[in-house]
């Protein structure tokens, strides 16, 4: 993921509900819909729970506190065992993107109603934090790049023959991520993750904050 210019304590914390809270919904939310649509992957490796501990991976989690990526959460999911192999992909690997905007919208209901969107108290920067490492999952997980859920979400639904062509530039695809990964850490303008999802994340954030476009 993106550096997210961690400046405050309280923004330490809402960092670490949010990755903690966003990964485990995420992977269990793939796990779960998995097993829904037919697979018993999910049930036969032990992630059809909420437990953190199990969905975390925790030597990317750590990386993603220190340096701002990393793998976070690992879901062992097989549409090939699913009843419909192509429907039950989409589902299973669109849930975890959609759980975490899902999250967002959850946390930005006390924003909104109780506590107040601009409001600067320590509970207010977590829920904003929250709101908004949630909304970075779920556009960053749908770029249609591999090894990320948008990848295999156009695998799924294209058709036979453009699957097989997507399929087969695989590595194409991983290669431009990794490019995409270090021009980022490096600042480079324009070809960048920032460049590609700066503008929809902040459009969802303060449309679900109803707020006017800042910083957190």
């Amino acid at each position: 993921m993106l550096f997210l210019g961690i400046r405050s304590p309280e923004q330490i914390v809402g960092l670490l509900i949010a990755v903690t809270l966003g990964v485990t919904l995420h992977e269990a939310a793939h796990s779960y819909f998995a097993y829904f649509m037919g697979d018993p992957t999910p049930k036969e490796t032990g992630h059809l729970t909420l437990d953190p501990r199990v969905h975390i991976y925790l030597p990317g989690w750590i990386m993603f506190i220190l340096i701002g990526f990393g793998t976070l959460g690992l879901a062992p999911i097989n549409p090939y065992r699913m009843r419909n192999p192509r429907l039950g992909s989409i589902v299973a690997t669109g849930a975890g993107p959609v759980s975490n905007l899902v999250i967002a919208i959850v946390f930005a209901i006390p924003l909104r109603l109780i506590v107040g969107s601009l409001d600067p108290s320590s509970i207010g920067t977590i829920l904003r934090f929250v709101v908004f490492f949630n909304v970075l999952l779920f556009v960053f997980n749908l770029l249609p790049l591999f090894p990320l859920d948008g990848w295999h979400i156009m695998l799924a639904l294209l058709p036979p023959e453009l699957a097989i062509t997507w399929d087969r530039h695989r590595q194409t695809s991983q290669m431009v991520f990794f490019i995409l990964l270090i021009a980022s850490f490096m600042g480079l303008p324009f070809f960048n993750f920032g460049t590609i999802i700066l503008d929809p994340v902040w459009n969802i954030y303060t449309s679900l904050l109803n707020i006017p476009f800042r910083a957190l």
